[in-house]
């Protein structure tokens, strides 16, 4: 190694990026807030959702002071008839974060909730073929027609070990991985290669966390808010795009369904307490219910997901 290039990697070393996560309404946008005014640090956002300029209110995207208080960047950067990434946002994220320590910042400051991005950043992702919009677009129309268990099924036949190791509740990453086999003829999991990209910088994980109780109440009491604030008119101002993969999300799907219902859609015929599934969407409380449950659900699905990585430094708030 040459002098420069030590010289070079001692001084990048002594950078510290601090990623504050947690599940979704912990707290982190506060709580990152305050932590890029300690270290006069613009907040990098690593929220799946919150990128696109179409989403803010069931996106839970910063509120006007917030985003007055300090620079946000990855804040309504996209827009969603955009394709984006995990891998796209570790090349963008990590471009930002260089350019940021190059201009003087020792400590930066990055938050959300999305898993998925943050491993990207952190680890790097596999080499994985480029998305096929097409082949996308014919997937998540089976997703929304059929339902994500006939897809895991053609993934379990095609991909055993990807069945077995991914989160098979999640449309959208059954779906990417039974694009992958049918693209190329080979399976998902023969691409993850399991290589950690070594960062130039130090990397410090918080976890955020509260009881349950607090969390879930948090939760029930956001989704009202965002009923208040106008979500029901943010989703219909989407509904033409609600087949792309931006719009298969909770607090978005189910206001669909609903519409879906208004519209003579879909009927209760044939539908009772018995019958699997949630049935159809028939009111907004209704609505409200269940983006509540499935907001909960999904909040449970983050800590577990967390669960396993040992480097994070959890703090009860």
């Amino acid at each position: 190694m040459t002098t420069r290039l030590k010289n070079f990697t001692e001084k990048m070393r002594t950078k510290k990026l601090k990623i504050i996560l947690g599940p979704t309404a912990v707290g982190k946008t506060d709580y990152s807030i305050e932590a890029a005014l300690k270290y006069e640090s613009p907040v990098i956002s690593c929220d799946s959702r919150q990128i696109y300029k179409e989403m803010s209110i069931g996106t839970a995207v910063p509120d006007a002071s917030q985003l007055a208080a300090v620079k946000h960047y990855f804040i309504h950067s996209h827009t969603v008839t955009e394709l984006y990434t995990a891998g796209k946002y570790e090349i963008e994220a990590l471009g930002l974060i260089n350019r940021l320590f190059d201009e003087g910042h020792d400590t930066l400051v990055m938050a959300g909730g999305s898993g998925f991005y943050v491993d990207a950043l952190v680890n790097g992702l596999d080499d994985f073929p480029a998305a096929d919009q097409e082949l996308r677009n014919e997937l998540m129309a089976r997703l929304k027609a059929e339902g994500v268990e006939s897809l895991r099924l053609e993934l379990k036949a095609l991909d055993p070990e990807s069945y077995a190791t991914i989160d098979v509740a999640n449309g959208q990453r059954v779906v990417r991985a039974l694009e992958v086999c049918l693209m190329t003829g080979k399976p998902f999991s023969s691409f993850k290669t399991s290589a950690v990209k070594k960062r130039d910088f130090e990397i410090e994980k918080i976890g955020l966390t509260r009881p349950r109780d607090v969390l879930y109440d948090r939760i029930n009491r956001r989704v009202i808010n965002m009923i208040d604030d106008g979500l029901v008119d943010e989703v219909r101002s989407v509904m033409q795009y609600r087949d792309l993969a931006a719009l298969q999300t909770v607090g978005y799907k189910e206001i669909f369904d609903w519409f879906d219902f208004l519209d003579g859609k879909v009927s209760t015929e044939g539908w009772g307490p018995t019958t699997p599934g949630d049935g159809p969407v028939t009111s907004l409380d209704r609505a409200i219910e269940l983006i509540q449950r499935n907001t909960r659900r999904y909040a449970k699905r983050q800590l577990s997901y967390w669960g396993r990585d040992k480097e994070i430094k959890w703090l009860e708030i």
